[in-house]
């Protein structure tokens, strides 16, 4: 398989990456003349992941780990199981977190992992096969000083602690420090399940204020009810918020009062999605995009937001809890129609701000209370914020471009100072 870095789809994820890079380069001064390493990955790596099955035949599946940039830190990003997972995918993903652990600040770089596989094919014996196999083959280039993979799209901390365990066994001494997002009694930190849910909430509220929306009474729809979108929609509803809409595999559904969450989430995580949910009434799937609604928050996968969806969206707020779901046409849509978007580069970082958290406890082995954890997430989170709205009122510009014009100034000026080895 050939690496392409240029003429992608222009919809595709790396399309979309590419296309963000592009339009924030005028307002890197200097800097623009190491833009190029901006849209190269450092690093790819395409494994073939060959499992023995329950009936004892053999299957494989591809994986892939990239990592976009080294410059400011180790590697750092999730790991998803999907049917769609490609190579061009986890390469946006890999940049996306590169962009999104310098908006914040982290010393980290941008890493991100997947394999092409449907997990609810597999029984729990399968999976974990397949993620010890993955994870010796993609051991020669992570490590607690390296590259730290967490959970993503159908991964959890039991995935982790597999990964953890492969990689220990791997190097002989047990090494917590190789992922995050573990079991609390492996390493693991508290807070982290609903962090990056929280961070949408953190940003959403911080967004709220600036345009002047009470968010007592608010209207929310939320795409994809996983944990993030499940995690927002309960914090924006104990904030006084209205969670109408909600949308998965599943279906979709609507109660322009209000769902009862007490009695949603546990609908979700019994059922496995919304569908049937008897505290709402059914909806087709694309009418989810015209719910009067304040706030929109997809949570889902990439390239969910079309030009022709942000056409007819009736919120005033867009709250990215998805990586990459706003095409860029969909983008200046919004931008024209005066909706503003919280950019998933800042609006979904809580989840690698809390990985921090916990790789630095891990280091330590001094761990931090949920109040302690919560209370520094805020923080940080409303701090990169202040500053990346502040580049925005600067340069006239909108949060994604000003989000990007952070990142890639620390990104860059990272790479210039280190310089070129050899």
């Amino acid at each position: 398989m050939t690496l392409s870095y240029v003429n992608p789809t222009p919809d595709s994820p790396w399309g979309t990456y590419l296309s963000q890079v592009d339009r924030v380069i005028p307002y890197l001064g200097p800097l623009a003349s190491w833009a190029e390493s901006l849209k190269r990955p450092k690093r790819a790596l395409i494994v073939d992941v060959p499992i023995e099955l329950d009936n004892g035949t053999v299957a494989h599946f591809e994986g892939y780990r990239v990592q976009h940039s080294l410059s400011r830190g180790p590697g750092k990003g999730g790991v998803r199981y999907h049917p769609d997972v490609t190579l061009e995918e986890v390469m946006a993903l890999s940049a996306w977190m590169s962009i999104k652990n310098a908006a914040v600040n982290l010393p980290y770089g941008g890493a991100k992992g997947g394999i092409r596989v449907d997990p609810k094919k597999l029984s729990t014996k399968e999976l974990e096969r397949l993620t010890r196999r993955y994870t010796s083959e993609i051991g020669i280039i992570i490590g607690p000083q390296q590259d730290i993979p967490a959970p993503d799209v159908n991964t959890n901390a039991q995935v982790m602690a597999w990964m953890m365990d492969t990689y220990s066994m791997n190097t002989g001494a047990t090494a917590t420090g190789v992922v995050t997002g573990k079991p609390i009694h492996l390493g693991g930190s508290l807070g982290r399940v609903k962090a990056t849910g929280r961070g949408v909430f953190v940003t959403g509220r911080e967004a709220a204020r600036r345009i002047n929306l009470e968010l007592n009474g608010a209207k929310v729809a939320v795409q994809g009810f996983g944990n993030v979108g499940s995690s927002a929609a309960e914090l924006f509803g104990q904030a006084g918020a209205k969670i109408v809409a909600a949308q998965d595999h599943t279906g979709t559904i609507y109660n322009s009062k209000g769902f009862d969450l007490s009695q949603l989430i546990p609908h979700v995580r019994d059922t496995g999605g919304v569908a049937g949910f008897k505290g709402a009434e059914p909806m087709d799937n694309e009418a989810f995009w015209d719910v009067p609604c304040d706030i929109l928050i997809p949570a889902a996968l990439e390239g969910q937001l079309n030009a022709e969806r942000a056409s007819r969206t009736r919120a005033r707020l867009v709250l990215e809890g998805a990586n990459g779901p706003t095409l860029p046409v969909a983008d200046d849509i919004l931008a024209e129609r005066g909706i503003l978007v919280v950019p998933d580069v800042i609006c979904n970082a809580g989840g690698v701000t809390v990985s921090y958290f916990e790789w630095v406890q891990d280091f330590s082995s001094f761990f931090w209370t949920e109040d302690e954890i919560n209370l520094r997430l805020d923080k940080i989170m409303v701090g990169a914020l202040k500053k990346i709205w502040d580049t925005a009122d600067r340069h006239r510009i909108t949060l994604r471009t000003a989000t990007f014009a952070v990142a890639c100034e620390r990104i860059l000026m990272a790479r210039q100072e280190r310089g070129l080895y050899p």
